[in-house]
This record gives C-alpha cells, sequence and structure tokens, in this order.
C-alpha cells in the first residue's frame, strides 16, 4: 500500500482509544514507521527495490520498533510506555498486514527467512481500501459521532472485502488450472475488478502472461516466453550491480537484448 493508506490506516486505529493528541501522532508514525527503507531510493532505484520490504518489514522489526516508539513517545509526553508501545505494535502489525495483501512482495519472516510473501488480493493503491479508510476520516472527524462503531464497522467490511478477494482468487486459480496445464500459477489482481485476474504460469523456463475472467470463464494469453541465456550477454550482465538488484527483487525475470549504433 502506499503511504497516504498507511497514514489514514493508523489514524483510523486511533479512533478505537480515547481521543488524544498523542495517541493520534503514535499509530500515524507507527503506521508509516516500516516505509523509513525509502530511504533507499538515494542509492538508487534497483537499490530501492532490492531493499523496500525487507528488514523493517519483518517480524524482528514489528516487535523492535514499536518499544523504540513507545520509548521515544514516553520521554516526549512523560507517560504511557507500555500504551504506546501496544497502539506502535498494533499501527506496524497493520501495516505490515496491509503490505501483504497485494502484489509488491515482503520479506515479512526476515530476518529468519528473507524469502519473499504476497497473497496477492489486492492493488498497491486499492481503491476500495483507500475509499473506506478516507470515509472513516470525514464521518469521524464531526463531533458528537460515535468515532468507535464508526471505525469497528469500516475495519470490519475491508477485513471482508479482503477476506471475499482471497476466495475469489482461490476460485478463479482452480478455474486457470482446468483450463491450462501448467506447472506454477501466479494470480496478481487488477485495479478495480473482482473477477478479472493477471496471470503468469511457468512451466520450466516456459512463461504464458495473460487475463482470466472467471464471469466470463475466459482465458486469455496475451504473451509467451521462453528463458534463455544462450547469449552471453545475458550471462555477463549478471555481473552488474543493478541486474544483480532487480533479480533479486523480480519473480519471473526475463531478459532482453538490445542492439544499438554503439553496439
Amino acid at each position: 500500500m502506499d503511504p497516504v493508506t498507511h497514514g489514514l490506516a493508523g489514524y483510523a486505529l486511533s479512533n478505537l482509544f480515547k481521543r488524544e493528541r498523542a495517541t493520534v501522532i503514535v499509530l500515524i508514525a507507527a503506521s508509516l514507521a516500516p516505509d523509513l527503507d525509502y530511504i533507499t531510493r538515494i542509492w538508487g532505484l534497483d537499490v530501492f527495490l532490492r531493499y523496500h520490504r525487507g528488514i523493517t518489514h519483518g517480524i524482528l522489526f514489528l516487535f523492535i520498533a514499536p518499544l523504540v516508539i513507545g520509548l521515544a513517545a514516553r520521554w516526549l509526553t512523560g507517560r504511557g510506555f507500555l500504551f504506546y508501545s501496544f497502539i506502535s505494535f498494533l499501527g506496524y502489525g497493520a501495516h505490515l498486514a496491509m503490505d501483504l495483501t497485494n502484489q509488491y512482495p515482503t520479506r515479512i519472516f526476515s530476518p529468519l527467512d528473507w524469502s519473499k510473501y504476497s497473497l496477492n488480493l489486492t492493488f498497491i493503491i486499492d481503491p476500495y481500501i483507500i475509499g473506506a479508510l478516507l470515509l472513516i476520516l470525514f464521518m469521524t472527524l464531526k463531533k458528537g459521532t460515535n468515532r468507535r462503531t464508526i471505525t469497528t464497522v469500516f475495519l470490519l467490511l475491508m477485513i471482508l472485502y479482503a477476506t471475499s478477494k482471497y476466495l475469489l482468487r482461490g476460485i478463479t486459480e482452480d478455474f486457470l488450472r482446468e483450463r491450462l496445464d501448467e506447472y506454477h500459477y501466479t494470480l496478481i489482481p487488477l485495479p478495480n475488478d473482482f473477477t478479472r485476474w493477471w496471470f503468469v504460469t511457468s512451466s520450466g523456463k516456459h512463461y504464458k502472461v495473460g487475463v482470466v475472467d472467471l464471469l466470463t470463464e475466459t482465458v486469455c494469453i496475451k504473451q509467451e516466453y521462453l528463458y534463455s541465456e544462450k547469449d552471453p550477454e545475458v550471462k555477463e550482465s549478471k555481473g552488474l550491480r543493478v541486474v544483480k538488484n532487480f533479480l533479486y527483487f523480480a519473480r519471473f525475470p526475463m531478459p532482453e537484448i538490445t542492439h544499438t549504433e554503439e553496439g
């Protein structure tokens, strides 16, 4: 998810507690904290792609970062270390859970396991999630509203939304497996869509990319690729920093050679 969505999620969680300025600030800060790895963008896009959603999005930082935020809040306010650490844990955990639902992989078990995980349920900027969070914001800014009830209802609706996408993805994958006999299947959510999914299948070095539509019961293969390293340029490129970082990030890398006048 994008930083705006995470910040709105932090504000939404603050509605579940007594309205205090420090509580709102701490929860928003904790909800944004995992994305401190954006600083790696300074060293290049390839470095950012390699390290974004790495250690700061893992279970180790899920327990360490809230304590640090709790200590900072205790130092600034003079009270509430346990409370601020607890709500920081909620905000930080909500960030990791939301990121885990979309197609951009997360190393959620780092540093114990550096494998990439993704539930592939929501788009990076999901209109339904951000729409629900904006409604929470506007509805709870009014005086006299029951902030806790409004927020709870919308949070439950968002959980129901993610659950429905999970079930639909499973049904769609079963349908795709019936139509295509491949070794590995990956479904990727399309923005603002429930029944259509991008898919990538792989059998050995053969990839197929297309769209599967559960509503019309159709499978459309857009492109097919055959991974090959027969060209020496492909093997040589693996020694480059940019290529190494890209290969570390990419789930389905495909080399392409472009010949220019300079060679």
